[in-house]
């Protein structure tokens, strides 16, 4: 039995949902788009499982998490006790790590080399298990940062899709954070509509309206849904 849940976080978990759903919304209307077309991916990386489950409670299903190792430890009881949740792998996937990322989560967002989309091909066949996949392309090409270079996503989506035989659900970026995301976003939509791809994952707490806007199908929000996050130690 779970323990109860603080009433205090509960009213603000909700209350902030609530928020964000009305600014999707205003977002959509504003170019004449249906919200029921975007998703609300809720990023629940390092909060704890009480804040998980405040959202849990107002009824939210769609959840995002970036480390395979964290989202096992947290997600293994909580999809237990709420079947329904779709959770999606939004963090860099290692190879070591693809069995038990095929085994947990729904969605996986992070796509972005031959070796990856082989081993998840390999892994989903074997447990019966073929998710949708979303390429992550790195936008602004910053090296730093995980991705398909945007000169070789055409390629590599015809490999994932055609040598490996993944199910290419959408794209997704993350914009540099001292670059107008909004050309991120268009680009992004430029790459997915060219290859015949209809999800967007584009958009975060400081930009998502303009992302809904430009196209996106979900958007990953953290900071806007459970608050800031927990000081790590």
């Amino acid at each position: 039995m779970s323990v109860p849940l603080d009433p205090d976080l509960s009213v603000r978990i909700a209350d902030n949902i609530q928020a964000v759903h009305q600014r999707m919304s205003k977002a959509a209307h504003n170019v004449e788009r249906n919200i029921e077309g975007v998703s609300l991916v809720a990023v629940s990386k390092v909060h704890p499982s009480d804040t998980i489950r405040a959202a849990l409670e107002t009824g939210h299903r769609v959840f995002g998490e970036n480390r395979v190792q964290e989202a096992g430890e947290k997600w293994s009881n909580l999809k237990a006790d709420y079947p329904d949740v779709c959770l999606h792998l939004i963090g860099p996937l290692q190879t070591n790590k693809v069995r038990d990322a095929v085994a947990l989560f729904d969605v996986i967002e992070t796509v972005d080399r031959p070796k990856l989309a082989s081993a998840l091909a390999d892994e989903m066949a074997k447990q019966s298990r073929p998710l949708p996949c979303f390429v992550q392309i790195n936008t602004g090409e910053e090296p730093q940062k995980a991705g398909v270079l945007p000169a070789d996503s055409d390629a590599f989506i015809s490999t994932c899709r055609d040598t490996h035989g993944l199910n290419i659900a959408g794209l997704m970026c993350i914009p540099p954070q001292d670059e107008e995301p909004a050309l991120h976003f268009a680009f992004l939509r430029e790459i997915a509509t060219r290859n015949g791809i209809a999800g967007l994952s584009m958009g975060m707490s400081a930009d998502f309206e303009t992302a809904i806007e430009l196209g996106a199908t979900q958007v990953r929000l953290g900071t806007a849904v459970f608050g800031e996050r927990p000081k790590t130690q």
